[in-house]
């Protein structure tokens, strides 16, 4: 934090790191705009990485005539196929359909009044009318195959599990983003580098970001903000404040002196299942369906394991948010109304998660009807004397943040009155740069990589995890003596030390969680846990004491959001 001290004025200070606030951090550094950003967690700590992992143009959104929503969300679905390859994969998503002219008449009801009533399914010509309209929004640019039609038959063929009430299956696809966190991080790393190179170099650039900081005030100086991790305080200016703090806009708005009533948060819950029939079943694809209450949920494979989810019921702002027993009953239940045969118990699960969508406040209509699209605030409040406009971020999701970041960055830069330099479109993310396009090129990638002390498996690991950035951390790894740990091959001594150097590394936890995939696959233990806090303890100073506290913390974490007990790999 001693950058935001030695230097405490900024032209723009966004306060949320989160997606959508890291885009606009990144955007702005573009532009040359002297911008700090502050996360009061870690990076893509709150709902931003609480999501399905989907990168989607919003096809039952339709239903809820946002159609500037859905063209925008499948605009931007293709484009970041395109700039960020490394971490959004095409998913290719099946729907299961289990009658063929239901719900063609109650559909415009909802579609006009935005009420559920009695739930009516949607049949066949329904979901192909869907499709129709929704494979038309991609007809300019379309990166990804159309729709596609078949009956029970041959869709019990392609998909043995699936439930035999099935009358039709409709094929499409979308996209999904396995690693939503680490895609934060690079879209942060990039701000950071356009902020350095826009004055030559880091000591004094212009775009700054520090995770564990929160504003919790506004004095006479300035904003207060406050070290969660040492909780030292300091005031900070600023010509124009971007509030993007998801469902806790108002809050931070509150603790800034300014009341607001715009959001009205829904949680949704997901659980990760190790479950090798259900994998299989899945045949490498999302399922994705309305289940029998008319909620639309989904089945899909990650790597080895099966994402399922979502909920959507209104939160409760003074709780952590954390997936229920009753909700894991209904995961359970919408996974046997489709694979009927396949058995899944809580054994299965090897993680759960949940978060609060950022939505508008939404009084009596139903969370499954409030709308997925953004908008922006603006007021302008008095801080140091000076009056200062403040722009808060009401909604925004996962697909449209590039979009989105570029929308909030126009509004800023209209008011201090500066061009923008560079569009966001078309540009790289990231290790998405130069990235491998086919399995062919991956593999020769690898090939090329794999020299010295770092073996193909190794070098397939630190792809996947960094993209192209890979390059870097391989450098880092021959440059010292480097110890792959023994409680998993997938992370070094080394590559926790570039983590430590390299991405701000708070707590433990964010190493488990945020900056690998370990703890969401289950393969977190007591081992692994002990040997990461040692590797941080060397690169940050750590003594026993708080390497002991580290691991505590993250398995308190774990335990109480996560679901998660780690155990011992030792018998």
């Amino acid at each position: 934090m001693d950058h935001l001290r030695s230097r405490p004025h900024a032209q723009v200070l966004i306060i949320g790191g989160g997606i959508n606030g890291v885009g606009t951090f990144r955007d702005l550094a573009l532009q040359g705009i002297d911008v700090v950003l502050v996360e009061r967690g870690d990076y893509c700590q709150g709902a931003s990485g609480a999501s399905s992992h989907m990168i989607h143009g919003g096809i039952r959104y339709l239903e809820n005539g946002e159609f500037r929503l859905v063209q925008e969300s499948v605009v931007e679905r293709n484009g970041l196929l395109a700039i960020a390859p490394h971490y959004v994969k095409p998913l290719k998503t099946t729907i299961p359909i289990f009658s063929t002219t239901s719900g063609i008449l109650s559909a415009p009801l909802r579609f006009l009044t935005h009420k559920r009533g009695k739930h009516v399914e949607r049949g066949a010509f329904l979901i192909k009318a869907g499709l129709t309209l929704y494979d038309s929004f991609s007809r300019n640019g379309g990166s990804v195959p159309r729709h596609q039609f078949i009956g029970r038959t041959k869709a019990l063929a392609e998909l043995p599990a699936l439930n035999p009430g099935i009358k039709y299956a409709a094929t499409y696809y979308d996209a999904s983003v396995h690693n939503p966190e680490r895609l934060t991080l690079d879209v942060l790393q990039d701000g950071q580098k356009a902020g350095a190179n826009g004055t030559g170099g880091a000591g004094n650039s212009l775009a700054r970001a520090t995770n564990y900081v929160s504003a919790t005030a506004v004095t006479d100086d300035g904003v207060e903000l406050t070290d969660q991790l040492t909780g030292d305080t300091f005031t900070f200016t600023a010509d124009v404040i971007v509030n993007t703090t998801g469902a806790w806009v108002d809050q931070t708005n509150a603790a800034m002196g300014a009341a607001t009533r715009y959001m009205g948060g829904t949680k949704g819950s997901h659980i990760v299942l190790d479950h090798p029939e259900l994998l299989a079943a899945c045949n490498g694809r999302e399922i994705f369906f309305e289940h029998t209450d008319g909620r639309i949920v989904l089945i899909y494979p990650m790597g080895d394991r099966v994402l399922v989810g979502t909920t959507d019921v209104d939160a409760d702002m003074s709780e952590i948010p954390v997936c229920t027993p009753a909700e894991v009953d209904y995961f359970f239940e919408l996974i046997g109304h489709v694979f009927p045969a396949i058995t899944i118990g809580r054994e299965n699960i090897v993680y759960s998660f949940a978060g609060v969508r950022p939505l508008p406040r939404h009084d009596e209509t139903q969370p499954g009807f409030v709308s997925r699209d953004y908008r922006i605030e603006r007021s302008d409040r008095t801080i140091a004397g000076k009056a200062v406009p403040t722009l808060s971020l009401v909604g925004g999701k996962w697909t449209t943040f590039r979009a989105l970041s570029e929308h909030m960055a126009n509004d800023v830069l209209a008011i201090l009155a500066k061009p923008r330099q560079v569009s966001t479109a078309k540009l790289p993310i990231g290790g998405g740069a130069g990235f491998p396009r086919s399995d062919a090129d991956i593999e020769q990638w690898i090939r090329t990589h794999a020299t010295g002390t770092i073996d193909a498996t190794r070098v397939a690991v630190l792809l996947t995890r960094y993209g192209t950035r890979a390059m870097d951390v391989i450098a880092y790894l021959q440059a010292g003596d480097d110890h792959v740990f023994s409680s998993t091959r997938e992370l070094s001594s080394r590559e926790v030390a570039f983590m430590a150097e390299h991405e701000q590394i708070g707590h433990l936890i964010d190493v488990l969680i945020r900056r690998t995939s370990l703890a969401f696959r289950g393969l977190v233990s007591t081992e692994l846990m002990t040997e990461t806090a040692e590797a941080l303890g060397a690169s940050l100073g750590w003594d026993a004491a708080r390497c002991a506290a580290e691991i505590h913390h993250a398995q308190g974490i774990l335990a109480r959001f996560h679901g998660v007990q780690a155990e011992s790999l030792i018998a």
